[in-house]
């Protein structure tokens, strides 16, 4: 089963710091979700300042 990103910043996160793939995505959701700061924009600034290959 192939994993599906939309732009690829959970899975760089998790194997760039050794997190939870999973856990993350969750805390992204669940942030979102309650309006917890703004996630989105972090999430959008992170996929701009992340190294396009692995």
């Amino acid at each position: 089963m192939q994993e599906l990103n939309f732009l690829g910043v959970c899975t760089w996160l998790s194997s760039r710091y050794g997190l939870d793939l999973i856990g993350l995505r969750w805390v992204f959701v669940i942030t979102t979700i309650l309006g917890v700061g703004s996630p989105i924009l972090i999430y959008l600034i992170l996929a701009l300042l992340k190294p396009k290959y692995n």
